[in-house]
């Protein structure tokens, strides 16, 4: 194993943040500093340059998965339908892979030994896609796209419709999951809409 080049930093950065997805997915939180080193091909201390702490690593590729996914819901001069659309696959393809479910059961596990490590997940993942979210679906109630109703209701609905029985199936019945399906994602958004549609004018 050796260090990366100064020229190859954010690389280097990038490959410990896949490799330490891929083993804290596989492994839970206690996997080792050395196994995550060795995925991504460099020497421990080259990790270290790069992240003070294991707890440093496990949240910094939170935030990076996070943040590629509230791209999707990036895109003026797109129709809210299809800004939702693009969420919902996205969305169900990071939380129902075997990674997502992986990090799932991970912190699931480590909740009571590692109380901080799962907060911080749940502020810096959870509630940050929720609140971009909420914000989309309150300005399209705000346009009359959508009836008006409370937007952290609304915003509940949706991330539940979109993950929330399939994640108990995958996470306990042993099965893969499949990829993510754009026509499923279509229904459900469909459906969200129909139940959040605007208003019909009374007769």
């Amino acid at each position: 194993m050796v260090a990366c080049p100064d020229t190859d930093h954010a690389d280097c950065r990038q490959r410990l943040l896949r490799a330490a997805t891929e083993i804290f997915a596989e492994e839970g939180y206690r996997a080792s500093i050395d196994s995550i080193a060795t995925r991504a091909g460099v020497a421990r201390q080259t990790l270290y340059n790069h992240f003070e702490s294991k707890a440093e690593l496990f949240s910094e590729a939170v935030r990076d998965a996070t943040a590629t996914l509230l791209l999707t819901l990036d895109g003026e001069g797109h129709t809210l339908c299809e800004r939702l659309l693009r969420f919902g696959i996205a969305y169900r393809s990071g939380v129902l892979s075997s990674v997502g479910l992986g990090f799932f059961r991970a912190l699931v596990s480590e909740s009571t030994r590692f109380p901080e490590l799962v907060a911080n997940f749940y502020n810096t993942c959870s509630l940050q896609t929720a609140y971009r979210l909420r914000e989309l679906i309150d300005a399209a109630m705000r346009r009359g796209e959508l009836r008006s109703a409370d937007p952290d209701f609304a915003t509940k609905m949706l991330l539940s419709m979109l993950v929330g029985a399939d994640r108990i199936q995958y996470l306990f019945s042993g099965e893969t999951p499949p990829e993510s399906d754009p026509v499923l994602v279509g229904e459900i958004i469909d459906a969200y809409l129909r139940a959040f549609g605007p208003d019909t004018p009374k007769q």
